[in-house]
């Protein structure tokens, strides 16, 4: 799966095959099984397929998986910290065997390349998050992502590529790396450090990517991931938007903007050497590495994943080896008295250093406040703010979940009329069992099917939440993983309230009128959440109510007295002087 370099050959070589060739790949398919590419395979292959992953010819196969999990390097021996794998569901497996061929298709059912497969195997994915994330904690997303939504098998093979996937946003700047090579060609640079961002650039990214070009006297080009990134990021558009409008406060010709097409793992130090190794297919020779590069930041409990230099440490193990020299920075802070960011450690004495996360600037849009100047750039706020509406302009999602009983439909009832009497906005209800009936009526009780359910819900819930509405969900969602998905999927658009209806089993149990619980304890209803299957219980719910303490109505009203409180819903006369 390695790419042998010619005589005279450009190195970075993509896999598209030539019209000749294309021809007989397409006849072929017409006889091959095929596999519909997820959104992070669309990705991988993509990048496979221009030559960002060189020298991957394919997916790999068990022998390089295994290597580079437990060796950060392939089969051959050259360097690569990630697995870009295949994943396919056991029914797809079934169609394929060594020697076969594999027919990828993108969303819309378009042959984007072919695989060869070299043979099928089943990874023990507890161990590759281990291995490769240094934690098998679904706090991580990364291991989230591999552990919840990774289908059970891998395909290995080289591929053919009959195209690349189609975009039709920022045409201009989706440039394949043969594309910013030349580019960069043009241009007479020879020296180039590359940016990694998957976040709107501030001030503070700028100052940094001015001095790093300084130090090694190079041109810059920033290179935003824009494919799968952190859930909850900002979206992709509203970034791209940032970036090109920061562009010009750079001294001409020093700045080049291209988007990356790469479905990030989170997976810190090993994801820097891998950002390292594409940056150098695209012709860079040196990449920024700042604090916490490429991490997904703390578990629950407060605990970084990674430490805020372990990047920096490995990839200066292997810079020499990939090709590709690391601008190692430390964290800026800005210095009120000087009006100037310095690095953390080069603060004089007594001098007052600010620094500003993501999370509080999106507090500032949200609360309708103007960020001062040494955050971000007025250019970058007002594009932020076309996404970042004030949180009374926002949609919102109340989302409860509890066992079978307790109680959620009859607060989410209470809930429905009072909203609705107010009048602020459009109010939907996401009834588990009506949601069950209408929108997810062939699926079972398993796990996979629950969770395929509560991601239904979020994607309807995130585009009622984008366009401004308020949706009610109430299903039982006793995963504690698709619970977060779902925060994830809304909260770039809206408000997210989880309310725990945290009512105890046998309170559940005796006011079952349906007979479920006596059914499920014989043995006649199967997978049934507290008895034969398990409730997770919420620790990030912003509210927590149990229906034996407190009636329907006040605890509706406890509801809105926290939307009002945070800022989502406009005081009413009633609430005046009232408490919780």
């Amino acid at each position: 799966m390695i790419v042998e370099q010619l005589p005279g050959q450009d190195r970075f070589n993509d896999l598209i095959v030539d019209r000749g060739r294309r021809r007989e790949v397409i006849g072929a398919t017409l006889r091959a099984p095929s596999w519909d590419l997820t959104d992070r395979q669309l990705c991988d292959l993509e990048l496979l397929l221009n030559g960002g992953f060189w020298p991957l010819t394919g997916f790999m196969n068990q022998a390089d998986y295994h290597s580079v999990c437990r060796r950060m390097r392939l089969s051959s021996g050259a360097v690569w910290p990630i697995p870009v794998v295949l994943d396919v569901t056991e029914e797809a497996a079934g169609q394929l065997s060594a020697g076969s061929l594999l027919a990828l298709r993108d969303p819309e059912g378009v042959v984007l390349a072919v695989i060869h497969v070299e043979d099928l195997y089943r990874p023990d994915r507890e161990e590759e998050a281990r291995l490769v994330f240094g934690t098998s904690s679904r706090d991580h997303p990364g291991v989230a992502f591999l552990l919840d939504q990774t289908n059970a098998v891998y395909v290995g093979g080289t591929v053919e590529g009959v195209h690349l996937p189609a975009h039709v946003d920022f045409p201009e700047l989706r440039l394949t790396p043969s594309q910013v090579r030349a580019a960069f060609a043009a241009r007479g640079w020879s020296t180039v450090v590359a940016f990694q961002t998957r976040n709107p650039m501030h001030r503070v990214h700028q100052e940094l990517t001015v001095r790093a070009a300084a130090r090694v006297g190079a041109r810059i080009l920033i290179n935003p991931v824009v494919g799968m990134t952190k859930p909850g990021d900002v979206d992709h558009y509203t970034r791209v938007r940032s970036y090109k409008v920061l562009l010009h406060r750079y001294p001409a010709d020093t700045a080049m903007l291209a988007l990356l097409p790469l479905a990030m793992r989170m997976a810190g130090p090993r994801e820097a050497v891998w950002h390292a190794i594409i940056r150098r297919n695209y012709g860079c020779t040196h990449l920024i590495v700042g604090r916490d590069h490429a991490g997904p930041g703390n578990d629950r409990n407060g605990r970084p994943f990674y430490g805020p230099y372990a990047a920096q440490d490995l990839l200066r193990r292997f810079e020499a080896e990939i090709g590709i020299t690391m601008v190692p920075f430390p964290m800026l802070v800005y210095v009120r008295e000087l009006d100037a960011y310095l690095p953390e450690e080069e603060v004089p004495p007594g001098l007052t250093a600010l620094s500003v996360s993501g999370t509080e600037l999106r507090r500032l849009l949200a609360s309708g406040e103007t960020p001062p100047a040494w955050i971000t750039f007025p250019e970058v706020a007002n594009e932020l703010r076309r996404t970042y509406r004030s949180r009374r302009e926002q949609g919102i999602t109340i989302f409860f979940t509890g066992l079978s009983g307790a109680g959620k439909s009859t607060i989410v009832q209470a809930l429905q009329a009072k909203l609705l009497e107010r009048g602020d906005r459009t109010v939907t209800v996401l009834d588990g069992d009506l949601v069950r009936k209408k929108l997810s009526s062939e699926l079972g009780y398993s796990r996979a099917h629950r969770d395929l359910n509560i991601q239904r819900i979020g994607f309807v819930a995130s585009e009622i939440v984008r366009h401004g509405g308020i949706v009610i969900c109430a299903p039982i969602a006793p995963y504690d993983a698709a619970r977060r998905e779902v925060r994830a999927m809304i909260q770039p658009y809206g408000g997210f309230v989880l309310v725990h209806v945290a009512t105890a089993l046998d309170v559940c149990e005796e006011r079952d009128r349906k007979g479920l619980y006596a059914r499920a304890r014989a043995g006649i209803v199967k997978d049934f959440t507290g008895i034969s299957d398990p409730y997770e219980i919420p620790t990030d719910a912003e509210l927590t109510i149990d229906t034996a303490a407190i009636e329907p109505d006040p605890a509706a009203e406890l509801i809105l007295r926290y939307l009002e409180r945070e800022g989502f819903l406009e005081p009413s006369l009633g609430s005046v002087g009232l408490t919780t």
